[in-house]
């Protein structure tokens, strides 16, 4: 946004605020009006004076109060908005989540894979993706990279990954020439207390579920070694900096 200088600025709010009014009180009016009511009317159901009325109509309500306008607004039954535009330096929702996809997509660069985010694992279903797709084409690995800010649902994350990385299975068979690209899966998770709970309360799920090696996992993603077979799981700090191998969930 170009930054305005005092008296530009200046300028501009009184030229945003006789729009705004001038559209206000045009829709004051028009409710007014479609009533039937007089300014007289509405003025002694709102409590106000014709003469206030009168101002807002014609846009020049700028020096009444908040107050005054939502008088009016209930008076003719209808709400009252005050609210500011979406902020242009606010972080879209998925703000989280994509860190950690620019952290894994950022980190495989060095490691030499043609990097793909939200990878289509079903080209008909564009909605059918992963996080982020990591191709090998020397060692013809196809690695699925699922980000995960907290783990929610497990069971379903789970049956979903296993999904795409059917598809995706079927999907590398023909591409290209030479033999079939494998496919890996590899769970990214933010380093966060309710995760590793997670994890520390059903050790035997997460480790029948990730049997891979996180050091391995943790190599191929950074230093491009040949994956782990077995999907695996490491984590990436809180706030998206780094990524570490995790130990492996025990049971008592």
């Amino acid at each position: 946004m170009v930054k305005l200088k005092p008296i530009e600025l200046a300028a501009e709010a009184r030229r945003r605020n006789a729009e705004q009014l001038g559209r206000l009180g045009g829709a004051i009016r028009a409710a007014r009006q479609r009533r039937r009511w007089t300014q007289a009317r509405l003025g002694a159901r709102s409590g106000l004076s014709q003469t206030t009325i009168s101002d807002l109509e014609l846009g020049r309500g700028g020096g009444h109060t908040v107050d005054t306008w939502q008088r009016m607004a209930v008076a003719l039954g209808i709400a009252l908005r005050i609210d500011l535009s979406r902020d242009p330096n606010e972080e879209p929702v998925d703000a989280g989540h994509l860190r950690i996809q620019e952290l894994v997509m950022r980190t495989a660069k060095p490691a030499g894979y043609v990097r793909r985010f939200e990878l289509s694992t079903k080209p008909d279903d564009p909605s059918r993706s992963t996080d982020v797709g990591l191709i090998n084409i020397r060692s013809r690995w196809l690695v699925l990279v699922e980000c995960i800010n907290t783990l929610v649902n497990v069971g379903g994350a789970t049956r979903a990954s296993e999904r795409k990385r059917a598809e995706a299975g079927a999907l590398a068979i023909g591409v290209g020439a030479g033999e079939p690209f494998r496919v890996g899966v590899c769970w990214v998770v933010r380093d966060l207390a309710r995760n590793r709970s997670l994890l520390a309360r059903y050790p035997e799920i997460f480790a029948t579920r990730f049997p891979g090696s996180s050091v391995g996992w943790l190599r191929a993603l950074t230093l491009g070694t040949e994956p782990p077979i077995d999907p695996g799981l490491i984590w990436c700090d809180a706030a998206s900096t780094r990524l570490f191998a995790a130990r492996r969930p025990r049971s008592d």
